[in-house]
């Protein structure tokens, strides 16, 4: 694996052999970081965002579960 910094980019290059899909995840995940980067919102809001966005998908989901 080498990694370079450019002006403009960070260039990650790997072996060909790589998994496609876990190399996706990592991309996601990645581009995750580069979003949220300038937000400054504290864990706790963010912890209560995500637990309602569950509750609120389990919600609609629970018969298609329970099925």
């Amino acid at each position: 694996m080498i990694i370079e910094r450019t002006d403009k980019e960070v260039i990650i290059r790997l072996q060909p052999s790589v998994n496609i899909e876990e190399l996706q995840e990592l991309a996601n995940f990645f581009r995750y970081k580069e979003i949220t980067s300038k937000y400054k919102t504290p864990q706790d809001e963010v912890d209560k965002l995500a637990s309602d966005v569950n509750k609120n998908w389990y919600k609609k989901n629970r018969d298609d579960l329970l099925k």
